[in-house]
């Protein structure tokens, strides 16, 4: 399920650095953690949605990596941006 156009811009100002960033690390598993909750209620309501979820799962894989981007190469930002979103780690 994609997000609204709105939701993604609100997610992309908390988590943005400077006034034109739409694709830095933390601004882009903010926008997938957005769209992996969305799909999380999705699948509340429809349990055999299977093609759904192998994308859900590819967009999981995405952030994973995404995530393990950060810590490499910022790790104060990598807490920073898990401890915004509440993901564990």
């Amino acid at each position: 399920m994609a997000i609204v156009k709105e939701k993604k811009a609100e997610v992309i100002n908390r988590f943005k650095t400077h006034a034109k960033d739409t694709g830095s690390a933390p601004v882009q598993v903010a926008v997938l953690t957005a769209q992996i909750n969305g799909l999380n209620d999705h699948f509340k309501s429809h349990k055999k949605d299977h093609h759904s979820r192998r994308g859900m799962l590819m967009l999981i894989g995405k952030r994973r990596r995404l995530l393990e981007y950060l810590q490499k190469t910022d790790p104060k930002k990598y807490e920073e941006t898990i401890n915004k979103l509440d993901l564990r780690k």
